[in-house]
């Protein structure tokens, strides 16, 4: 894992930062209450409640509408549209992909705090275009919109990795994924119940009621979690206090707008820069974002099934979803309770640090379910089994996909450092393009080989997926010593 106390954005990225040899500004080794290491631990577990609020919201504002995205296509459009219903969901998806292209870089040169705030904004924004929404067209831009203002994804791990040392993200990251689940579930519950009363747009007004609140917490109460803007303000305010213009940090830019545009640009360029560097991150985003993708199909054709083949009303559709967050919240205890354990458990084994890989088994555990949890999905409605068994299939769905991406953000926040913002949007990027593009193959190939032979088809493609962490955990270590963004110093 690369040494977080050496300045490599300056080794790293030319033109964007001035190095000096000898940082005289610095935290404290011996405690220091601006390290957000050193922050007390209520204080980082109140960091860890926001960030899972936010989180809640954006679950909660993305899943409200899908069990009743068909009725909401037929009152804007006025006619039904199976392609519409899915782009309406999945468009979010397509905007998560976007957003980090910018939210993750500027990031690394403002800080989390601001990129947050501004962020979170525009999300509220993007809410109440949709909640007045006259036509499906504006509502799958604002629901664009919406999903590309998503910073949580990128960030929430990133913070984690600011505030909490490497044998202790675990816990941290898997608190930030319950918080979803819970939106996940609550969110079609309520829509469904609303929907049939008072209308799909009180669903959306609910939703930016939620984010407003959610904005005024963070404004109060979030502190800028990230090193490096945290040392150049110490290092400025130093300078001033003592007028000496010697006092630099590790990371220091100059103060002319050329100078700052160049940083920026080439912050920007950074995600893309990085996945090129680094093959684990290419490997680790293709498995990642397939398997992502299948939480997409699952909440696409979900409805349908429960609707077609079991006669479900929307309220009971909503419901049911909590199945699904059942499952994901047995693998949020398991991860909490053994993923740092194992761990620092398999770095004693050797007799030396834990490694990045050492997060992976877990990784690879989700993946070698999936298989079998995908037939099992698709099967269930097909030969009409008891809907016991389907909502069995969404809960073993949500507990793999847990299983999955708590280690995978860890494995990546663990191997980049400094950098795992913009790693983090390569994944998201492979995430997103996945839940949005893969869920429209689904009905063209249920439609021609039937729900159980579609979903096999499926099933034998997560077949494929198995042996790529495997090879990572084996091979991971020497590989990124070959990338200067993971490279060990």
């Amino acid at each position: 894992m690369p040494n977080e106390t050496q300045p490599l954005l300056g080794h790293t990225i030319e033109s964007e930062a001035v190095v000096t040899e000898e940082p005289l500004v610095d935290f404290d080794p011996n405690g220091d209450p601006d390290n957000p290491l050193d922050w007390p631990k209520a204080y980082k577990l109140g960091v860890v409640l926001l960030l899972a609020f936010m989180a809640f919201t954006v679950t909660f504002t993305c899943i409200g509408v899908v069990p009743v995205a068909d009725r909401i296509v037929l009152d804007l459009s006025g006619k039904e549209s199976k392609s519409a219903s899915i782009l309406l969901v999945t468009v979010w998806e397509l905007g998560e992909a976007a957003g980090p292209l910018l939210i993750a870089p500027l990031s690394e040169i403002y800080g989390r705090y601001p990129i947050f705030i501004v962020a979170n904004t525009v999300f509220i924004l993007g809410t109440v275009l949709a909640a007045i929404s006259p036509t499906t067209n504006v509502f799958i831009f604002a629901r664009f919109l919406t999903g590309f203002a998503v910073a949580s994804n990128v960030l929430s791990p990133a913070i984690i990795g600011d505030i909490y040392a490497s044998e202790s993200r675990g816990s941290g990251m898997s608190l930030i994924m319950l918080a979803p689940l819970l939106g996940g579930a609550i969110g079609p519950a309520i829509s469904g119940a609303i929907a049939e009363t008072l209308g799909w747009r009180k669903i959306l007004w609910i939703c930016a009621a939620v984010a407003v609140t959610c904005q005024i917490f963070f404004l109060t109460l979030l502190r800028e979690t990230y090193k490096v803007p945290i040392l150049q303000r110490r290092a400025a305010r130093l300078r001033k206090e003592t007028r000496d213009d010697s006092l630099k940090c590790a990371w220091e830019e100059k103060a002319d707008e050329t100078r700052s545009w160049s940083a920026l640009q080439t912050a920007i360029q950074r995600p893309a820069l990085v996945m090129a560097d680094s093959g684990v991150l290419q490997i680790l985003s293709f498995s990642g974002g397939f398997v992502f993708s299948l939480y997409y199909i699952t909440a696409t054709t979900f409805p349908g099934m429960l609707r077609e083949v079991y006669g479900f009303s929307p309220a009971m559709i909503g419901a049911s979803f909590l199945s699904f967050s059942i499952g994901a919240s047995v693998a949020i205890v398991v991860c909490n309770l053994f993923l740092d354990k194992t761990y620092i458990a398999l770095g004693r084994s050797r007799e030396g640090p834990s490694r990045p890989e050492d997060r992976l088994p877990f990784l690879i555990g989700g993946i070698a379910i999936l298989p079998f949890i995908i037939t099992l999905y698709g099967w269930a409605p097909y030969l009409h089994w008891p809907v016991g068994v389907l909502l069995l299939a969404m809960g073993l769905m949500g507990f793999a996909l847990i299983l999955t991406w708590v280690p995978l953000s860890s494995y990546v926040v663990d191997a980049f450092g400094l950098y795992s913002a913009s790693a983090l949007t390569g994944l998201l990027i492979a995430r997103c393009l996945g839940g949005t593009l893969l869920p429209l193959a689904i009905p063209p190939l249920t439609d021609a080989l039937g729900l159980g032979y579609g979903f096999l088809v499926t099933a034998a493609v997560c077949l494929v997926l198995i042996p790529l962490p495997i090879v990572i955990m084996r091979y991971g270590f020497s590989w990124r010593q070959r990338s200067v963004y993971t490279k060990d110093k």
